[in-house]
């Protein structure tokens, strides 16, 4: 058994030696019946160590200068040339760090496989065919990139114990549309508001029908179409281009289970409320007050907490879903902010992948682990102040949301233009200006040639508006014509009949007088007498051909850009912005 340990040790003693006897046959200093070393003159338990730490152990002192012998000198306890044993150890940290290099390549292809399993993707199959064209390249190559983010409450799997949905399928409370522009230092995240009534293109059911265009419907039921688990990102990326008229590159939806496990990932994200919010707020059907849930100022939430946060509506403001999305913006804000504060590497954000994409759909574009990391990385030279959040221009319309034009029109122009909220050119080319508001406030024509309002004086006329073609955003265009010459608009909605060629300007009984001032606006009209009283005007495709719509048939903004109203730009939220500023709304 003593002989087993010390050919053992000789063994494991002399693996890194350069001079260690190879092969197994005679003359190569092994055994070649037991197929192990034989033992080496000075092996046992006083073999000799590297550097003459044997000698020292047999008190040697610090081994001497002798040539060997009993002395212990350095010489006695080498097996090598002081040169080969310096590239002995050279080799072995060699060995070492390719060793180590491999674990970390090995256990780094295991962290992509396990997240590349966690990614679920949507097939692209139910994306309309009718698309807005890609952002232009610039000199460099560099193209803006468009990014629609979608929360979704299904109450499939866990999500159901962290307070999903109450009705079956999926529905979708957050949606916000990232443009990085693409000098890569700018972006904006522009959120909807659920309620807004837009059109919505046709979709791809379950089934693989496809629905009609349905006009003035909620946003949010673009998301719900086919009524699935899994939701419709298809459909909700349809709307958005046809509103935008931004072609969106890539789709992520992320639900309530996955949304939590991110902020406990990276710790907790910093908030802030006006005042205390308690159990009653979130859930008003309670009946009573309850325990308070947040304390008011700021403070950190994570998991559960967060997820309560960006969904609470009542208890802060007016309850509505404008001071929600105030929150929301708030809150990506500080996550933002925390994360890059905390380095933009794959050390700090392969953990918050991990929690991520547990519960994270896609589009077969960002469909691995590699994929969004490197989108993520993209992101990193960006500064906070740079990085920006707003709403689109609305207004309440009853129980629902309307969005303002032209102002979202000129919004979406903007981003297309890659013009930053500011007017700056961001598309990496040579900037140009953009028109001053004093320039563009009082034109002798517009885009289509037709009188300037301060020349047309429509007060005490009442007129109602009709879209009489496929072409989005007509109707808006034409009313905030009108209203800007001091019509009265009653109605702005859609034709019954939407193939007209050319506008008419149908009047009543006595009112012609009246109706060829409403068709001084619109150059090339024609009137036409109707027996019920009233005018109305129904556009026709030369309106939208001479620029008056928002878009070709697919919708969004072909609108010139100019300069952005200054509600826009005001109410901007800036990712470095004070985490207690804008948080409410009412």
């Amino acid at each position: 058994m003593s002989g087993q340990r010390a050919g053992a040790s000789d063994h494991d003693a002399d693996w890194w030696r350069d001079d260690a006897p190879q092969g197994g046959g005679p003359g190569h200093g092994r055994d070649s019946s037991r197929g192990v070393p034989s033992p080496r003159r000075g092996s046992g338990p006083d073999a000799p160590l590297p550097g003459g730490r044997a000698a020292a152990r047999r008190g040697g002192g610090n081994g001497g200068s002798g040539d060997g012998g009993d002395g212990g000198g350095r010489g006695a306890g080498r097996g090598a040339p002081r040169g080969k044993q310096k590239r002995s150890k050279k080799k072995v940290i060699t060995w070492v760090a390719a060793s180590s290099m491999a674990l970390v390549v090995l256990a780094g292809g295991a962290v992509y496989m396990k997240l590349n399993g966690n990614i679920s993707t949507f097939g692209q199959d139910g994306v309309s065919k009718d698309r807005p064209d890609a952002g232009a390249a610039d000199a460099n190559g560099n193209r803006p990139v468009n990014v629609l983010l979608i929360g979704s409450d299904s109450r499939a799997g866990a999500n159901k114990d962290l307070g999903g949905g109450g009705d079956s399928g999926a529905r979708s409370d957050t949606t916000i549309l990232l443009h990085i522009y693409a000098d890569h230092k700018h972006s904006v995240g522009i959120s909807f508001p659920r309620d807004a009534l837009v059109t919505r293109p046709a979709c791809k059911m379950p089934n693989g029908k496809w629905t009609k265009e349905e006009n003035n419907v909620m946003f949010n039921s673009a998301f719900a179409v086919g009524d699935t688990e899994q939701g419709n990102p298809a459909c909700t990326q349809n709307t958005v281009e046809k509103l935008t008229n931004l072609r969106v590159d890539h789709t992520m939806v992320v639900n309530f289970e996955g949304f939590a496990a991110m902020t406990s990932a990276i710790g907790g994200v910093n908030v802030c409320l006006p005042n205390a919010v308690y159990e009653g707020d979130l859930d008003p059907n309670l009946g009573h007050k309850g325990k308070e849930i947040f304390k008011k100022g700021e403070q950190m939430v994570e998991g559960q907490q967060a997820l309560d946060y960006v969904r609470l509506r009542h208890g802060v403001g007016d309850g509505s879903d404008i001071g929600r999305m105030k929150r929301q913006q708030a809150f990506l804000s500080a996550l933002i902010k925390d994360v890059k504060g905390k380095g933009m590497n794959p050390t700090n954000l392969l953990p918050l992948a991990d929690a991520a994409t547990k519960s994270l759909t896609v589009d077969e574009g960002l469909g691995s682990a590699q994929k969004l990391l490197s989108f993520a990385l993209s992101l990193k030279n960006i500064d906070l102040r740079n990085i920006k959040f707003i709403t689109t221009p609305w207004r309440f319309e009853g129980a629902r949301v309307g969005l303002v034009h032209p102002d979202v029109d000129q919004l979406f122009a903007a981003l297309k233009a890659d013009r930053t909220l500011d007017g700056q050119d961001a598309s990496g080319g040579q900037a140009s200006a953009a028109p001053s508001a004093a320039a563009s406030a009082t034109p002798a024509a517009d885009s289509q040639g037709a009188p300037a309002p301060a020349s047309v004086d429509g007060s005490g006329i009442r007129v109602g508006v009709y879209n009489g073609t496929q072409t989005a955003g007509l109707a808006s265009t034409a009313e905030t014509r009108l209203k800007d010459a001091k019509f009265t608009v009653t109605t702005t909605t859609n034709a019954s009949s939407r193939n007209h060629t050319t506008t008419s300007v149908q009047y009543g009984p006595g009112e012609k007088a009246k109706a060829q001032t409403v068709a001084s606006l619109f150059p090339g009209a024609t009137l036409e007498p109707v027996s019920k009283a009233g005018i109305s005007v129904v556009l026709g495709k030369d309106f939208a051909a001479a620029g008056g719509g928002t878009g070709s048939t697919s919708g969004g903004a072909s609108v010139a850009p100019g300069p952005l109203p200054s509600s826009v730009s005001a109410d901007a939220r800036s990712a470095d912005d004070d985490p207690c500023s804008n948080v409410s709304y009412g």
